[in-house]
């Protein structure tokens, strides 16, 4: 079907303003940290909150307040669990994964490599984003819990107190 329904037409000029209006006011509500991409859990609510909204905009099976209260229990379950997460380090390590050194003192790391699925080509890539034109310049490389790749040069490592979370950093 190329064109729809004049009934589904108005239930989306009806249906979308009304559950933008809520999305906003929910995330309003549930704070900075409902959409922030930390970690793989909140790119996965994130996503989650996308189909919800876009299954209430464009599925006439889907009722508004059901998308409503679809939306609101993700953005609970994501405050409930980043609540945990900063209170809790059992719950932290289980949501979270921790970052991952691949570079140390301009020297690639192969194992940490592998372990990541990275090659050289693409951290090299990640170092030359930041504007650093060589390896003999870098103090760390991280792929952060995230996904990002953290490039520190040694003109910014200063004491080295941002990788101590880094299993395998040490300043040397």
């Amino acid at each position: 079907m190329l064109v729809p329904s004049l009934d589904a037409l108005m239930r989306i000029l009806i249906v979308t303003p009304l559950i933008y209006l809520a999305a906003v006011v929910l995330l309003r509500v549930s704070g900075k940290r409902s959409l922030a991409k930390l970690n793989a859990f909140d790119l996965i609510v994130t996503v989650a909150l996308g189909s919800v909204l876009a299954s209430t905009v464009t599925s006439s099976n889907t009722a508004l307040l059901s998308g409503v209260a679809g939306f609101g229990l993700l953005l609970l379950l994501q405050i409930l669990v980043s609540w945990l997460t900063s209170r809790r380090h059992v719950t932290s390590s289980v949501v979270r994964s921790e970052p991952t050194l691949v570079v140390r003192h301009g020297e690639f790391l192969p194992d940490a490599l592998a372990e990541v699925r990275l090659t050289e080509d693409e951290v090299r890539q990640a170092v030359r984003f930041q504007g650093v034109g060589g390896l003999d310049q870098v103090a760390a490389v991280c792929l952060e819990s995230d996904g990002s790749v953290s490039v520190i040069t040694d003109s910014s490592v200063g004491d080295g107190s941002a990788l101590t979370d880094v299993r395998g950093w040490r300043a040397d």
